[in-house]
């Protein structure tokens, strides 16, 4: 894994040693560009809130709400967040709840630079791997090219065939505007398309987006606007 690869991700780092968090700083902000700290899990929360790291690296054991408690509330609303937990030490019940919480790692204290750089580079294999099947329209609505889902705020959109395949056809064609001629071509390639249909069409799909993702450009067709999420 290229150094270069960790430098567009966000992480946030909790741990409530002061020294501790120091060391381990210095170490983070070598590797990304952007990092937070938080000593404790509501600050940690509030950052996460924010800033939307794709990695937390977190110790379980804190004052005021436990590292998993925090978890928790992360996987409440983002499931793609890539978690490594720190423990000081190997508790059944703690990797017991963590296991369902789908993290990277679980590592014991003292940490080993080589497993938490190892744990590191696994995260970001899966942002990369993740960023590759999602085509994002916001910061929490996108669409899942391999599984066909479409997501908007995080909750998954019924879509039917047809809206399906005009999301598809325009995501494909996202750099450029795809003519009427072409969507009748492509989606009522066995029958004519009415001017009522069409707009039925992009009407249900538009309630299923974010606002002026589908952008109709005057007697030429439609375009899509995608998000940046790097």
């Amino acid at each position: 894994m290229s150094l270069n690869e960790f430098k567009n991700m966000k992480l946030l780092y909790v741990e409530d040693e002061v020294n501790i968090r120091k060391y381990a700083m210095s170490y983070f902000n070598r590797l990304f560009n952007k990092t937070y700290e938080a000593s404790n899990a509501l600050d940690a929360y509030e950052i996460f809130l924010e800033h939307k790291p794709q990695i937390i690296v977190t110790d379980i054991k804190m004052s005021k709400t436990s590292g998993l408690e925090f978890i928790k509330k992360v996987r409440e609303i983002d499931n793609k967040c890539q978690i490594i937990v720190l423990s000081a030490f190997l508790d059944t019940k703690y990797l017991l709840d963590a296991i369902s919480l789908n993290l990277v790692k679980y590592l014991t204290k003292p940490i080993k630079h080589d497993e938490l750089y190892l744990a590191l580079c696994d995260c970001a294999k899966n942002i990369i791997n993740q960023n590759k099947k999602l085509v994002y329209f916001s910061n929490d609505s996108y669409f899942d090219y391999i599984n066909k889902n479409l997501y908007l705020k995080n909750v998954q959109q019924k879509i039917t065939p047809k809206e399906l395949s005009f999301l598809e056809l325009l995501i494909e064609n996202k750099n450029r505007t795809i003519s009427y001629q072409e969507i009748e071509n492509y989606i009522w390639y066995d029958s004519i398309m009415s001017d009522n249909a069409l707009r039925l069409l992009v009407k249900k799909l538009r309630k299923k987006l974010p606002d002026n993702t589908l952008e109709n450009i005057a007697r030429t067709g439609y375009k899509i606007n995608l998000y940046d999420n790097q």
